[in-house]
């Protein structure tokens, strides 16, 4: 069985979603790993309480519980490096779809679907290709977001009569319906969110400063051989 954990990260420019795909028996490790990730930022900082959420855009900009490493870049580059070499060294796949919104709005003005349901479309068929082409199940547990009931019917219907595009599948492989959960509440979402919030950085090339591109770069080069599909649909 996959666990199949699902989150997004956007822009004006682009949406994308993030899934980290786990194996049911690589799930305890790598939560246990995420675990010692922030138990060794308490120990060597202070002042972050060990429940604290492993979100990429506080540990970048030093938010939320984050906040005491304001100033301390190095040390938040660090932190993200642990994570995500926690998720590396684990047998997990990722996949990345997007969608460009500017692209979109210009070809189908107001009348497009949600970024998310067309992110949300694209995802799921390639996980469903992946599953089928290794024999496996995968249940997807998505971070909390408006409109799940909406995303549910939608799974409902592409078991049943296939999704839409030129890559149209039925689905066969993503089993019972899609759960959704509090990130906060779970390690693997956080890695997820980690993984989406990073290459939607690098995608658009969000920082100017040269170190700071090159800092990126290798944060993501330790999860890059993990990806088995990354692809921006542009309308």
């Amino acid at each position: 069985m996959l666990l199949t954990y699902v989150d997004e990260s956007h822009s004006a420019e682009v949406y994308f979603l993030g899934a980290v795909l786990c194996p049911a028996t690589e799930a305890i490790s790598l939560t246990e790993a995420l675990d010692e990730v922030v138990a060794k930022a308490v120990d060597a900082y202070g002042q972050i309480p060990p429940e604290t959420e492993l979100h990429g855009y506080d540990i970048f900009h030093a938010k939320g519980d984050w906040k005491h490493l304001s100033g301390m870049a190095r040390a938040r580059i660090g932190v993200y490096a642990d994570a995500l070499q926690a998720i590396a060294d684990h047998d997990v796949k990722i996949v990345l779809t997007g969608v460009d919104l500017v692209g979109l709005r210009q070809r189908y003005g107001s009348n497009h679907d949600h970024p998310h349901s067309i992110t949300l479309t694209h995802l799921l068929e390639r996980v469903d290709e992946f599953a089928k082409r290794h024999d496996e199940l995968a249940l997807i547990i998505a971070d909390e977001c408006e409109g799940q009931d909406n995303y549910r019917r939608e799974l409902r219907h592409y078991r049943t009569t296939g999704t839409w595009g030129y890559k149209a599948r039925k689905i066969t492989t993503v089993v019972d319906t899609m759960h959704f959960a509090s990130s906060s509440a779970s390690r693997l979402l956080q890695a997820v969110d980690l993984v989406a919030f990073l290459h939607h950085r690098v995608h658009i090339a969000a920082d100017n400063d040269p170190r700071a591109k090159k800092a990126n770069r290798l944060l993501w080069s330790r999860v890059e051989p993990r990806v088995v599909h990354q692809r921006v649909w542009y309308p």
